[in-house]
């Protein structure tokens, strides 16, 4: 078992992930490759990449396994995680594998994997079978000769699909402040504008995997002030920043405020319920009463999940919800596959500002004055059990409503929480929200923050601010 951990420390929970070249290379993508032909007998897989400077050499490697097991490779080159997606369901293919490390620091890459359909592989749906026949370099050839490598790199069909989710002719000329961050959006943003009305301010559009600007992750605070500079210098309508390989979104009001996921779930599940009244709508569990009440006085159906996009499309299929939310801006639709996009969202808020006539301000600060929320904070720790327990029976006498869907969420008459372990790192995790009132939950952050410094005391742990 040392040796494999040794060996493959890049396979994760939902995808594959780590350090260039240490954990992962060339040799292990073209075995990853092999292997992903050998357990989905998969004849034809698309293959796409970021802007990281490794993810050429590590594409065209899981390419050439693939083709050595006798499948063929559309390969879709320089793009984001969603157009793999989209080529995997639109084409009919057998799979999908994007090359990108994410959000991650430089130096890192990785792969998200998808099966026909644009369904999720992970750690319970195939990864770890996957990771097996890597170890055990169990392939098999689906048929005797080599596939082929075909080339498509025209995004006019995925930029159509995309423009298909808005009535182009009720978007107004807004003003729209674009940051790309270096990241893959800057290869398809100004493809989509070339049909829309909106005047555009494109901030670091041009691809560079060496992140001259740093890693595209607008979560992190100091990332986000050149947007919000930008939107005030312009005195632009509306700001967007995406992550590298834009599978998320981010939001800035015309006045540069940085717009918490949370309140963008309940925006964009009132949206879509307003074209199709009464369907579902999946959410995740760490900040709920925004998102559960939008969706009520919509006429829809709100219904909990556990975190994490497998969970969230997982859900989706069965239940056969129309969209999907996190707090984390992962924002997933039924009619793209169940899967998560960074282009749609910000379309359909576009739309929905053009219809209202209202700013993004007017259609959020009602909704975070009535649902004041922390945001995510988080604490490393190495034993996440044993610091929820100790929070959880420090509140046991005042008789909370008791949720484990993710982690506990606890829940009061005027507020609530949620505390749960990270599935890919060793932090914990804390959400907290109240009714109305900003200061309670000021005020309950220090009081679980003061259970989580005890408890790392008693354990020996040391604390880390987040």
């Amino acid at each position: 078992m040392e040796g494999r951990e040794k060996t493959l420390q890049c396979f994760k929970a939902y995808d594959i992930r780590g350090k260039v070249p240490e954990e992962l290379n060339e040799n292990l993508a073209y075995q990853v490759g092999r292997a992903f032909v050998s357990e989905l007998s998969a004849k034809k897989v698309v293959v796409g990449q970021d802007v990281r400077l490794e993810s050429p050499e590590i594409a065209s490697s899981l390419a050439r396994g693939i083709v050595d097991s006798g499948a063929d490779v559309l390969d879709i080159g320089l793009c984001g995680t969603e157009e793999v997606y989209f080529s995997t369901f639109h084409h009919e293919v057998d799979g999908g594998i994007m090359v990108t490390a994410s959000h991650n620091p430089k130096g890192y890459n990785g792969m998200k994997l998808v099966a026909a359909g644009a369904r999720p592989i992970s750690g319970d749906s195939g990864l770890k079978d996957i990771e097996r026949r890597v170890i055990e370099k169990d392939f098999k050839k689906i048929k005797p000769e080599i596939g082929r490598v075909t080339k498509m790199l025209d995004k006019s069909l995925y930029v159509q699909h995309l423009l298909s989710y808005v009535d182009l002719s009720l978007l107004k000329p807004f003003k729209i402040v674009m940051d790309a961050g270096n990241g893959s959006a800057g290869a398809v943003i100004k493809e989509i504008v070339e049909s829309l009305p909106f005047e555009c301010v494109f901030l670091n559009e041009v691809p560079d995997g060496t992140f001259p600007n740093g890693v595209p992750n607008p979560l992190i605070p100091e990332n986000r002030a050149v947007t919000s500079r930008a939107v005030k210098e312009h005195q632009a309508d509306l700001g967007i920043a995406w992550d590298g390989d834009f599978d998320r979104c981010f939001l800035f009001d015309e006045y540069g405020e940085f717009i918490e996921g949370y309140y963008l779930v309940g925006l964009l599940a009132e949206t879509l319920l307003t074209k199709s009244p009464g369907e579902k709508i999946i959410h995740d569990p760490r900040l709920t009463w925004n998102t559960i009440e939008q969706v009520q006085k919509a006429g829809g159906i709100p219904i909990q999940s556990k975190t994490g996009h497998a969970f969230i499309k997982e859900r989706m299929r069965r239940e056969d919800a129309i969209y999907g939310g996190e707090m984390s801006a992962h924002h997933y639709f039924k009619s793209f596959a169940y899967c998560d996009s960074g282009m749609i969202p910000w379309l359909l808020i576009a739309e929905l500002m053009s219809k209202t006539d209202k700013k993004l301000s007017d259609l959020v600060d009602a909704r975070v004055r009535a649902f004041p929320c922390s945001g995510e904070i988080n604490y490393t720790v190495d034993d996440a059990s044993k610091v929820i327990e100790k929070v959880e029976d420090y509140y046991s006498s005042q008789k909370p409503i008791v949720d484990y869907t993710d982690g506990v969420s606890l829940e009061f008459d005027n507020w609530r929480m949620n505390l749960r372990a990270s599935n890919t790192e060793p932090l914990l995790r804390l959400n907290i929200e109240s009714r109305g009132d900003k200061n309670l939950v000021l005020e309950k952050v220090k009081e679980v923050e003061r259970l989580v410094v005890d408890s790392q005391k008693e354990h020996h742990l040391q604390y880390v601010s987040p």
